[in-house]
Parts: structure tokens; sequence; C-alpha cells
């Protein structure tokens, strides 16, 4: 019988088993309402953990209950002054003595149950069926990870690396090559040189074959002395070579227009996106390196700080952005070892003369490369019905309509509220399924 220890720490004043079981049992109701909660989010908090209430139907364990309709009744209550057992009580009309707010018979109303779920708690419900698009493994080149693997056995190693099964095989070969004695065979002897002894030599035959019995005796205690059960030569390990493990690093170059056509709604819609797009990253993947390029008529790379509070205005020029990403790219991130994803996020105002140039960039240099492109459009509330069709969008929406034809890894949404980011992300990150 296995028995198993879990020495994970628990939250505090938490016991970590049942509370992951229960979050097992109330997966959806949980993972609804986090996904309602986050909507309302501002910035600042967007990754804190948080304390949801649930319904306690949602999470009623299944149990068996008397009919209140059917079934046969031998009970008498206290009190009773006018039945007896036997009696016969005709059933209520169905329905009747029903009204009011719903009881119950075990303590339990209907009011919500609330806990609190920690920071990695909520973002792991949040993040758990999202995933980059088409990421794969690239080359061996500047490999800093590596990976053990079996290998065999070896006659070196350390003790709890070694092969009992193995080892005791070797052992046995070598005593069956070598005519080790068993230890049935010695107690065999031992038994007949003892009933002789017990009930004495009676003749000259008798004594000769106690004397042979115990030169016999002697001849396999020294064989079993000179064959060990188990030998120095017999010990195996289990052999652990180390491998070089496949890249899967990723970057992902993130564009925001800041310009002056981005009002402070417009920023803060396209802010929240990349927070979410940044925790994402950095909760899923180990090896993710993430670029931050803000535009006016002019484009930078900027550090995560800058990207995020920085206030700047101008010109709108995106062909800009696309040419600082070009450059990034070719100066430090090589197609043969990174997989390459982008993310933008404008109001889709653009310089006139400048749309053709974006789609010439996305389409020859670009797209080529990248793995996957999600642009995201910041529009206005009473606008948003007017952008429903895939050909339907302000400049940058019409240009870049023209790559997503061409280019099946490039796609686009519209954004108008707070509550429409969630949804968008997921639908541009949403877990691909698995291909035969």
């Amino acid at each position: 019988m296995r028995h198993f220890v879990d020495r994970r720490l628990n939250p505090k004043d938490k016991n970590l088993g049942n509370r992951q079981r229960f979050m097992r049992r109330a997966r959806e109701q949980i993972k609804k309402v986090v996904s309602d909660s986050i909507k309302n989010r501002s910035i600042t908090n967007v990754e804190e953990g948080e304390t949801i209430s649930i319904p306690t139907k949602g999470i009623a364990e299944p149990r068996f209950n008397h009919s209140p309709t059917g079934g046969f009744r031998e009970r008498v209550f206290s009190g009773n002054k006018e039945f007896t057992t036997g009696d016969k009580i005709q059933k209520p009309s169905q329905g009747a003595g029903e009204g009011g707010k719903k009881a119950s018979d075990d303590g339990e109303g209907e009011d919500a149950f609330t806990f609190a779920l920690t920071r990695d708690e909520f973002l792991d419900i949040y993040f758990e069926d999202l995933e980059l698009p088409d990421l794969v493994q690239k080359d061996l080149k500047e490999i800093k990870s590596f990976q053990y693997q079996r290998a065999g056995f070896s006659r070196t190693g350390t003790p709890n690396q070694i092969s009992i099964r193995r080892t005791i095989r070797n052992s046995f070969g070598r005593r069956l090559a070598l005519g080790r004695p068993k230890a049935s065979e010695v107690e065999e002897v031992e038994q007949e040189v003892d009933d002789i002894e017990t009930t004495g030599p009676k003749s000259e035959a008798d004594l000769y074959r106690l004397s042979t019995l115990k030169t016999k005796l002697l001849e396999l205690e020294e064989s079993r002395r000179n064959v060990p059960y188990l030998d120095p030569i017999d010990i195996r390990y289990k052999r652990l070579d180390k491998f070089p493990r496949p890249n899967t690093k990723a970057v992902m170059f993130c564009l925001m227009d800041v310009s002056g056509s981005m009002g402070e709604r417009e920023k803060e819609l396209a802010k929240r996106f990349f927070i979410l797009l940044h925790l994402f990253l950095k909760r899923r993947y180990e090896q993710t390196d993430i670029v931050f390029i803000r535009h006016t008529h002019e484009a930078s790379e900027v550090d995560e700080e800058t990207f995020f509070y920085s206030r700047e205005s101008g010109g709108t020029v995106v062909s800009t952005a696309l040419t600082e990403m070009i450059k990034v790219l070719q100066d430090r991130y090589p197609v043969s070892s990174w997989n390459i994803y982008a993310a933008q996020a404008s109001d889709g105002d653009n310089f006139p003369d400048d749309g053709d140039r974006c789609i010439t960039l996305l389409q020859e240099q670009i797209m080529p490369l990248c793995q996957y492109f999600a642009y995201v459009e910041i529009v206005d509330e009473r606008e948003l019905d007017m952008f429903q069709t895939a050909t339907s969008g302000a400049e940058l929406w019409q240009a870049y309509n023209t790559v997503r034809e061409n280019c099946p890894n490039f796609e686009m949404k519209h954004i108008a509220r707070p509550g429409d980011i969630y949804p968008v992300f997921r639908e541009l990150f949403a877990k691909q399924p698995t291909e035969a």
C-alpha cells in the first residue's frame, strides 16, 4: 500500500486539499464570476486576488431526499395528540401549502457562498484555456536549458539512483553461473546430520555417512562464502544523460498608438488590453520577451513604465511603429530561434497616404516572420453598431482588412467599452484544438 503525503505549504488558515477539491467541483461557477469580476477592474488592481460569491445551489452535492408527494411514511411527530401509528392521512393536493420564500429542511437557504481567491488562483482560472497560437520549438542554438533523460545503466552513481531490479538480476546470473549452493541444499544436509546425531550412529555405514555429510556441509558453506549473494560488480545505477532542450522562446511586440487622436478613454482601453496581455505572457510562459513600442508620427522602443504611464501626443503615422518593429527584429530576434508575435492597439486614424505603406510592410516583411498578429481597434460606443461587419472600420481597419484576407495568421477585433476587452482577448488567444 502506498501512502502519499502532501507537504505543500497551505495558504494561511486554509486546508489546501479541501480547498482544491471545492474549486474543482465549483469551477464553472467560479470561472463565470471571475470573468465578470475582472471586467470592472482598474489598471492598478487587475492582477490582484478577488473575494467572490457564488450561489450555494451551484456547489450543493447530490443527495437522496424523500419525495414530498409520494411514498409511504410511518412516523409520529412529537406533540401529536390526534394521530397514532397506522392512521392513514390524506396527501395534500399538488401545490397546496406552497408559497412565500423557499425554505430548507437542512438549514441551508439560497444565500450566496463567499470566499477569497488568491492572486495565483485568480490568474490561473482566468488564463487556463488561453495560449499563444502556433507556438513551435526552434533550433538548438545558444541552448541555456537542458533536461535529463534515461540512458541505460551505469556501474557508478549515487545511492538514490540504484536500480534494484537490474542489480538483483545481475546477482542471480552471477550466482547461477558460479554454482553457488542454494540455502535449501545446505538446510537439507544440516537436517540429515541432525537426524543421524539425534538417533546415534548404529553402524560403520552410519559413521561414514555422517563424516561424508559433515565434509559436504563444510564445502557448501565455504562455497557460499566464496560466492556472496550480492557483490559490488552486480550493482547497477540508473544512468541519466543531459540533453539540450529545444527552445520555445517567444517575443511579443506591443504596438500602441499614443497620438493626439487617441483620447484618455481610448488610451485607457488600450492600456487595459496590454496589461492583460502582459499578465498572460508572464503567467503562462517562462521564456517570453516583451517589446514595447509607442508611436505618434514617430515611433520608439520604450520600457514598461514609459509604455503604460508616460504622456505623449502628436500626429499619427502607423507605419513608423511597424518599421521600428522590423528594426528590433533584425537586431535582436532571429526567426530561427524565436517565435514572433505582435499585438497592436489604435483608434484606426492614420495619415491618408500611410495605409498602403502599412500593407506593404506587413505583407512583405512582418507577416512572413510572424506566428500571429492581433490588431485591436478602439471605437466609440455609438459607432460600434456601425462596425459589425468585417469590412467596416476606420482608415487603418480598411487597410488591415486587405492583410487579413491574404494572411490567415492576422486577426482584428473592435473594442468600444471596458467590458469588451476580456471577451475580445479570449477570442484572440483562445486555445486551439489539437490536430491529429
